[in-house]
């Protein structure tokens, strides 16, 4: 069906709702759109492991929670748009295909920053302290062992992010009141006096393996980045050091790091994601008193989801207007004039003679906006 220019239409996946059509999720921000008449949603009648061509025919932009977009996704629409994942992680996305096919992918940037902090910052306190332990001390009346296991505090101990973006930054922020020393992080694509702004030394991987306490991965699955801690960045590790990833699978050798837990290498990990998900048998790591286990949703909270959903509509708002949204992956897509020209031509009814310009894009992000209520200001 070719765009009509009256509507912009928003698909989400199916995943989002269960079997009886209720959406799983107590706020996905979805009422911004209640204030655009132009913009039409619907729900993708079935969930699959990859979206089908099919699927995307007739909408403009869709919001992914978590089918994989390929090649064949992007393959026959002329105007779909955008692709939006409900999160920060694409690794489940051919951007490059989507590049080729004229279609912008975005993430939701700084939503999930907070709760996923607060998450390392839990993780990293129930480690020390042995809480899942003695948890099961007093569920089976072995509280007289409770001496053999003493733990530690935060304080003197040292932080080190593997990756400094915004998640990393507000963990750094939140461990500001502990009385740590001075956060270490690696990360090749900051700069280190902006680094230095935040208090972070930015050391090398090497050098970060075998000065942190806890080695806490923030970075995103890419092909740089898989396998990135192997048995080499292990065994550089304190024997009485912990890691923690709530990133990606795949970023972390699960094999090398098995072996470092089954020889006491380390003190201990925390794990929320894995190399195959999902996991629906017994996980291996579940062995081990001293690992911490979370199906890839230990930072899900109602005002995540709020925000991530905030973010993913406003995207499509801001797209559907003719405004370069917040976000982007590929950014290199709105150099295109295919792009340019399908961006016109959907945005057309909304947009002074149809041209979505630069300049008009320009100008319209510099307007400030009355922030939608609930939202943060400033």
């Amino acid at each position: 069906m070719a765009f009509d220019g009256r509507v912009f239409r928003v698909a989400l996946t199916a995943d989002f709702y269960d079997s009886e059509g209720a959406c799983r999720f107590r706020d996905m921000g979805l009422a911004l759109f209640d204030s655009h008449a132009h913009i039409q949603t619907s729900v993708f009648d079935v969930h699959r492991p990859e979206i089908g061509a099919e699927q995307v025919a007739d909408v403009q932009g869709v919001v992914v929670l978590t089918p994989a977009v390929t090649a064949e996704t992007v393959s026959a629409s002329e105007d779909l748009l955008a692709i939006v994942r409900f999160g920060v992680g694409y690794d489940s996305v051919d951007v490059g295909a989507c590049t080729e096919a004229n279609v912008v992918v975005l993430i939701t940037a700084g939503a999930v920053d907070r709760s996923v902090a607060e998450a390392t910052v839990g993780w990293m306190i129930a480690l020390t302290h042995h809480m899942r332990v003695k948890d099961r001390l007093v569920r089976t009346g072995g509280w007289d062992a409770r001496t053999r296991y003493m733990g530690s505090e935060l304080r003197d101990r040292t932080f080190g992010a593997v990756g400094l973006g915004g998640i990393a930054r507000e963990t750094v922020r939140l461990l500001g009141t502990f009385g740590m020393n001075p956060p270490l992080a690696f990360d090749p694509y900051v700069d280190p006096d902006e680094a230095g702004k935040l208090g972070v030394a930015l050391v090398s991987l090497q050098e970060l393996m075998a000065a942190s306490d806890f080695v806490s991965v923030h970075c995103p699955l890419t092909r740089e980045t898989e396998g990135l801690i192997g048995r080499q960045e292990l065994s550089a590790m304190k024997r009485g050091a912990y890691l923690i990833n709530t990133a990606r699978g795949g970023i972390v050798d699960e094999d090398a790091l098995f072996d470092a837990l089954e020889t006491g290498a380390i003190a201990g990990a925390a794990l929320d994601c894995f190399a195959e998900e999902p996991v629906v048998e017994p996980q291996r790591f579940g062995k081990f008193d001293n690992v911490l286990l979370a199906p890839h949703s230990v930072a899900w909270t109602g005002e995540l989801f709020r925000d991530i959903g905030r973010a993913a509509c406003r995207s499509m708002v801001d797209l559907s207007l003719g405004t370069r949204p917040h976000g982007v992956v590929n950014p290199e897509v709105f150099r295109s004039r295919g792009f340019q020209e399908k961006w016109s031509r959907l945005c057309s009814g909304r947009i002074r003679g149809g041209q979505a310009t630069a300049r008009l894009h320009q100008r319209q992000s510099s307007r400030k906006r009355t922030p939608e209520k609930g939202e943060a200001r400033g």
